[in-house]
């Protein structure tokens, strides 16, 4: 059945230069293969809507609602929270300018499938009426909070994280039950939304994919000693782990190999990531990048640090398609199906973090070994047109349930 789909998206999936944007941007390409798609998403500037001709290739249809935040914004949203005992992260997204334009497009498109990306999007289609709605969940978000409070050393901050963390598991459990498929990411994911769902919520794993054969493995540079970190820094797990890397595993690796250097590249790093360059000479902060492929080139390893977090860190998931060796953690690889010491090398401690790094640094056959196996990992297992015919299964079966409209007789 040829299904007439409206996905609502956070951001505009387009370049491909964050996780959540490679993950729409795939599964809008493997829907419209088979089903009707309009995209309606936020934008942060007027800008990016040069960038929907790309996206009009294979979607039917593409709207934009402009998002803004501010410091007034978000202490207003936070006021909220404490006011309706909501969650902070939910309010701050809420526009109405988006909720009045999902009602309109659902009333005048005749709408088969609503699908939110995301949980700050459920909040629009939650209540709709008439059509089938999906929850792409691109991670489990109280599981984060629960993981930033219990590290946070301030006594306010982490209570404030505590009590955003039990409002999430209540929003969640509750918006899981009002959606008549949700998706996760990884297993893990699965099973902690359906602990707070009391586990009778329909909850499918389709992993976050990519696409290899768009991704050449790099040439790297002989005898760089460069260790690279990419990641949105205005998310805090990024943040966190970054901070933990270079006050506690960083001094390490320098003792063994004084002339590494540490570049930490993502968009709108906070304060206390742009100190850490004011203090050593060699931890370059370069803030948002357009061309990452020079710093792949010169990497001698790619880190993921990751103490909090959920869903898949889909820069491992690059990293690997380019042939670079990475050392991350539990957490960082959790939901990828990678082996420490053949894939990468994963290390909780700082002590272990820092020796593998090292080791990678200095062992060029095991740095080999791990750009080899793991490009071909995610040839097997995270190539969009392989793993994402299980999101058209998703489908079928909500097509099945749907019935035909009627034309309405003629007077």
């Amino acid at each position: 059945m040829r299904l007439r789909i409206l996905l609502l998206s956070q951001v505009l999936p387009y370049p491909l230069d964050s996780g959540p944007k490679i993950r729409i941007y795939y599964v809008l390409k493997q829907l419209s293969q088979r089903h009707r798609v309009t995209l309606l998403s936020f934008v942060r500037s007027a800008e990016e809507v040069q960038l929907l001709p790309h996206l009009l290739e294979f979607c039917e249809d593409v709207r934009t609602v402009l998002i803004k935040r501010s410091i007034v914004r978000d202490a207003f949203s936070l006021l909220l929270s404490f006011v309706y005992n909501r969650p902070f992260i939910i309010l701050r997204d809420y526009v109405s300018d988006m909720q009045s334009a999902v009602e309109t497009l659902v009333n005048a498109g005749s709408f088969d499938v609503v699908h939110a990306d995301q949980l700050g999007m459920a909040q629009y289609a939650e209540n709709l009426s008439g059509v089938k709605r999906i929850l792409d969940e691109h991670n489990a978000v109280w599981t984060i909070l629960e993981r930033l409070y219990v590290q946070e050393g301030n006594r306010l901050k982490r209570a404030l994280l505590r009590r955003e963390c039990e409002n999430l598991k209540r929003y969640e459990a509750r918006v899981c039950h009002r959606f008549d498929q949700v998706l996760a990411v990884t297993e893990a994911d699965r099973k902690a939304l359906q602990s707070v769902s009391s586990h009778d919520c329909n909850i499918e794993v389709i992993p976050i994919c990519g696409d290899p054969s768009a991704i050449p493995v790099v040439e790297r540079l002989t005898g760089t000693k460069k260790i690279l970190h990419v990641g949105t820094m205005f998310w805090p797990p990024n943040v966190d782990g970054v901070l933990w890397f270079s006050r506690e595993v960083y001094p390490m690796i320098k003792r063994e190999v004084p002339d590494a250097e540490f570049y930490i590249v993502g968009a709108r790093p906070p304060r206390e990531v742009k100190r850490l360059q004011r203090t050593t000479l060699d931890i370059i902060v370069a803030g948002y990048v357009e061309e990452l492929l020079p710093y792949w080139k010169d990497s001698a390893v790619f880190v993921v640090p990751l103490r909090a977090g959920g869903g898949m860190r889909v820069k491992i998931i690059e990293a690997l398609s380019r042939g670079v060796p990475i050392v991350t953690t539990s957490v960082g690889c959790e939901g990828i199906e990678a082996q420490d010491g053949e894939h990468l090398l994963i290390a909780d401690e700082p002590r272990e973090f820092a020796e593998a790094v090292v080791e990678v640094m200095q062992d060029d056959d095991l740095a080999a070994h791990l750009a080899r196996s793991g490009r071909r990992l995610v040839e097997e297992k995270y190539d969009w047109r392989i793993v994402y015919g299980k999101l058209t299964e998703v489908y079928d079966r909500i097509g099945s349930s749907i019935v035909p409209r009627v034309a309405a007789p003629r007077e």
